[in-house]
């Protein structure tokens, strides 16, 4: 009996902690750690979810810019981080799937050093060409392309961005060879692209869209599953004959390595309370982002799309000789 009773007690005391835990937490302002400087378009989007998510926390959700290496130094810095529930990583497609095959060592593992806690809507990447250009269509390019090798002009915003990689399995679906043209950010290669210095480049949806609505580019082909609603008359890059082609930015909310499950799970319950605001995912949809399922939202879901994201990555990268660095 003595030795009965001395296992209820324990099991009850082990209880304890949890039990105090979900009811005192959080008890002080969260951090969402943005590995990229102030302004763009990783940054817009957690602002936009921490201001949201805030209100039904009951406390605030502080935003911090990390910026450096392409976020591979912020994700390093979230990944060695106290787990208490107080700090969170903003992850991206870049450092937490493509610099798995970008980086020979990178300082932490997006699978092994982080807990996933939800993953935000995606933004597709839209593929737009200068609206004098010599290309008509996306059909008009693919033969071009095909028909002469290296003479379709891609831009980027930097070797290893979300837009290089896109552009890299493209050419590889279309079995041709593209010139990759690396600026430093995004701005300067829409400009060339609108003043047609090159001819093309995929950009993520939020931020082509106000230069699609505005006429300065033509938007030829979406990476998304389906048509985007901003951009009907769009074909996705399946409908221009590319079978199979699908590709988005992403992002999550990751945690340190050991945070315990209940604060993970509270997180995660403010985050559907955003997801529920029929005027909050309105305001989304509208700026091109592309709203997910429930299912695919979850942590677990974001840990499958995790590793099978790093994976696509490492042979996209691998395939087209992209240099580590």
């Amino acid at each position: 009996m003595k030795a009965l009773l001395g296992k209820v007690v324990a099991a009850v005391l082990l209880g304890v902690p949890c039990a105090v835990f979900a009811q005192a937490y959080p008890e002080r302002p969260i951090s969402f750690v943005v590995p990229f400087a102030a302004g763009g378009a990783t940054d817009a989007l957690a602002r936009q979810f921490a201001e949201r998510m805030a209100r039904s926390a009951k406390q605030p959700i502080v935003v911090e810019n990390v910026a450096g290496a392409g976020g591979t130094v912020g994700a390093a810095r979230v990944a060695k981080a106290k787990p208490d529930g107080y700090t969170y990583l903003i992850g991206h497609m870049g450092y937490m799937a493509a610099a798995t095959g970008l980086y020979k060592q990178l300082p932490y593992d997006p699978v092994q050093d982080f807990e996933p806690v939800a993953r935000f809507p995606d933004t597709p990447m839209v593929l737009v060409c200068g609206r004098s250009g010599r290309f008509n269509n996306i059909g008009s390019m693919i033969e071009f392309a095909r028909k002469n090798p290296g003479q379709v002009n891609m831009g980027n915003a930097g070797v290893g961005s979300a837009g290089h990689l896109v552009a890299a399995l493209f050419a590889s679906a279309l079995k041709a060879d593209v010139t990759h043209v690396s600026y430093k950010g995004n701005a300067p290669a829409i400009t060339d692209v609108m003043s047609g210095r090159i001819d093309c480049m995929f950009d993520q949806s939020n931020t082509a869209l106000p230069h699609v609505r505005g006429e300065k580019v033509a938007a030829f082909a979406t990476t998304s599953k389906e048509r985007l609603a901003q951009m009907p008359s769009v074909p996705t890059m399946v409908e221009s004959g590319l079978a199979g082609f699908e590709a988005s930015t992403w992002y999550g909310i990751y945690a340190p390595k050991g945070t315990p499950r209940e604060p993970i799970n509270w997180l995660h319950a403010r985050f559907r309370d955003a997801m529920e605001d029929a005027q909050f995912t309105g305001k989304l949809a509208e700026q091109g982002y592309m709203l997910l399922r429930p299912e695919l939202t979850t942590p677990e879901a974001l840990a499958s799309h995790t590793r099978s994201e790093g994976s696509l990555w490492r042979k996209v990268i691998a395939d087209a000789g992209i240099p580590l660095n």
